[in-house]
Order: structure tokens, then C-alpha cells, then sequence
């Protein structure tokens, strides 16, 4: 397994969350929405800018901008 921040994951690409790196309101509207650690995700695609990531967590479907994935580090299998 291999690190690598949210914003450098390909879209199909899988992963478990390892951290959130950001606390404040904004560390807490990450967690809020399900982004903890140990939670699967699976990034399910991107803007045509690249900017927000569409990823399914817990059977549900979000949108993230790159600013906030910054912050989430995730463990991907190679």
C-alpha cells in the first residue's frame, strides 16, 4: 500500500482513508461528512478542470473541492 493525498487519486482508484490533516471548522465538515479515518472510498470522477472530485463513501455519492482534498490522506492499494 502507498500514501498519497485525495487530490492525487485517479478516478476509479480506491482507497481507505488514513488521516485528515486539518482541524477547525473546516477538519470538522470533513469528518461530519463521513471522512474519517479507515473509511473505503472510491474517487468516481472529476470536472473537466479537475476541480471538485465526485467519490463515494459509505454508500453515498460527494463532491470535494482540491483545497479540502488537500487535507485528506489516503492509503491505495498499487
Amino acid at each position: 500500500m502507498a500514501r498519497m493525498n485525495m487530490r492525487n487519486m485517479q478516478v476509479d482508484q480506491t482507497g481507505t482513508i488514513a488521516s485528515v490533516k486539518v482541524g477547525g471548522e473546516l477538519g470538522r465538515r470533513i469528518r461530519d461528512m463521513g471522512l474519517v479515518p479507515g473509511a473505503q472510498i472510491k474517487i468516481q470522477g472529476r470536472a473537466p478542470l479537475y476541480d471538485p472530485v465526485a467519490l463515494r463513501v459509505k454508500g453515498f455519492t460527494l463532491t470535494l473541492r482540491n483545497n479540502e482534498a488537500d487535507h485528506i490522506e489516503v492509503e491505495v492499494l498499487e
